[in-house]
């Protein structure tokens, strides 16, 4: 019996609302979950358009596995990666791009075996497993990505024109409200290249965190693009932060004293007690490689060199500009001890006096090491008083028994901050850039980066 004969035998004639209850699910239902599915879908169609993020917020879970790659972090203890489990989308419309990529890009074959490093000849490497996912083909991976939770990704200048790490490049990010640097692998890496990476990655996180190392935030390890995610220090490294306080009305405001040199060198000293506590060696300590925050909070960075000696000892290359601020027995190729660091550390007391002078400015690295044997030490500046010059001094001894350990240091940069002046320090004049490179033993194939 045909729906219109049920109305008719039902319905008295004229009865609509009847005629109404009879025809409900055609023409009430059907048109309304018709109406409510178009409304569904516009809105949809309108935040994937205008607003991503909230999209990714409300897709169900199990529609994201399937959608977007998931970003898996290194085994790190808890609360150091805090993106782990996060997404990270390689698919991202151009206007949402922030990575800007070379113009070229050479696709290579991702081995599994690490590859000897062109420096310095060593023994045929072992197979090793990576802790990532390799990738067996080539293939273009790519070109526009950016992790969800980064906002404002700005390229990051290096401080000076050098040539710099070409397989890393540097980031300025906002995760979380917060103000982070993202050193990224560049497409162009190669296995060894890789490895490294990861593996300092990894070392950072086990090496776990303290109030004067900069924080480990994140790690990108098994999917490209390869990032490790660190709070940014807004005043950059120290010695840059040095050279501004030379100049008058910089934005934002910087100036040294002598109180803060002595609360700085502290946090410093705290920081290397630190890592000789979990038998490290620091062992490249001057003003470049310290970071320092907007509340002027110093914190040691410089930690890479840490890895590479940890596990490539004495294959690792030696950077002809660290011998201003080495020790004499390493000048000699004796073994790093930890007074080799305390040794370093004066000589970091001395940059923060002068304001960022190249240490012994007038002496050439190859006669650095007769200077050395003379007895004779840095020279005391006007803006150094008696106390902290005397600490260089202690510091830069001959004889690495002669220097004080860094809990000695320590004690003396308590008692010194509390007679030391709040006067601001002056220097005559801003740093020339080329000389400075001269005087601190630079060559053309030194490279200066942050992180």
């Amino acid at each position: 019996m045909s729906t219109l004969s049920d109305a008719d035998y039902r319905c008295k004639h004229g009865d609509t609302i009847c005629e109404i209850r009879v025809y409900e699910q055609e023409v009430i239902v059907v048109p309304i979950l018709l109406l409510a599915s178009f409304l569904v879908t516009l809105i949809f169609i309108l935040l994937l358009r205008y607003c991503p993020e909230r999209v990714d917020r409300i897709r169900p879970q199990a529609s994201k596995s399937t959608s977007r790659r998931v970003l898996h972090g290194i085994d790190a203890p808890p609360g150091i990666n805090v993106l782990e489990h996060e997404s990270i989308a390689l698919d991202i419309p151009s206007s949402y791009s922030t990575f800007q990529p070379p113009n070229t890009y050479p696709t290579k074959n991702l081995s599994t075996a690490v590859a000897t490093p062109s420096v310095t000849p060593t023994p045929p490497p072992q197979p090793y497993k990576p802790s990532y996912t390799p990738i067996v083909q080539p293939r273009e991976l790519p070109r526009q990505r950016l992790p969800e939770s980064f906002n404002l990704v700005t390229p990051m200048p290096g401080a000076f024109s050098l040539r710099s790490d070409t397989s890393v490049s540097l980031y300025r990010a906002r995760m979380e409200n917060r103000n982070v640097v993202l050193r990224v692998l560049n497409d162009s890496a190669d296995a060894t290249e890789r490895h490294s990476f990861l593996g300092f990655a990894s070392f950072l996180s086990q090496l776990g965190p303290h109030p004067f190392l900069p924080e480990l935030l994140g790690v990108v390890s098994l999917r490209a693009p390869l990032v490790t995610v660190v709070e940014e220090l807004e005043n950059k490294d120290l010695l840059s932060f040095l050279w501004r306080c030379r100049q008058d009305n910089v934005d934002p405001p910087c100036e040294m004293t002598e109180r803060r040199i002595f609360t700085m060198a502290k946090q410093v000293v705290h920081a290397l007690e630190f890592l000789h506590g979990k038998d490290l060696l620091h062992g490249n300590i001057r003003a470049r490689n310290v970071l320092v925050s907007n509340h002027f909070t110093a914190k040691l960075w410089g930690l890479h060199g840490v890895y590479t000696r940890k596990n490539e000892g004495a294959t690792q290359r030696v950077d002809p500009s660290m011998k201003k601020w080495q020790a004499p027995e390493l000048l000699v190729k004796k073994p790093a001890t930890q007074s080799s660091d305390v040794w370093s550390f004066g000589v970091l007391l001395y940059e923060m006096a002068t304001l960022g002078d190249a240490p012994f400015a007038e002496i050439s690295v190859n006669e650095l090491l007769q200077f050395h044997q003379r007895g004779k030490s840095l020279k005391k500046t006007p803006n150094c008083s008696n106390t902290l010059h005397a600490l260089i001094k202690s510091c830069c001894q001959w004889k690495d028994q002669d220097r004080p350990s860094l809990a000695e240091a320590s004690r003396k940069l308590v008692s010194g901050e509390k007679s030391a002046s709040d006067k601001v320090l002056k220097a005559s004049g801003p740093v020339n850039i080329e000389q400075y490179l001269q005087e601190a033993g630079y060559g053309e194939t030194n490279s200066y980066t942050v992180f």
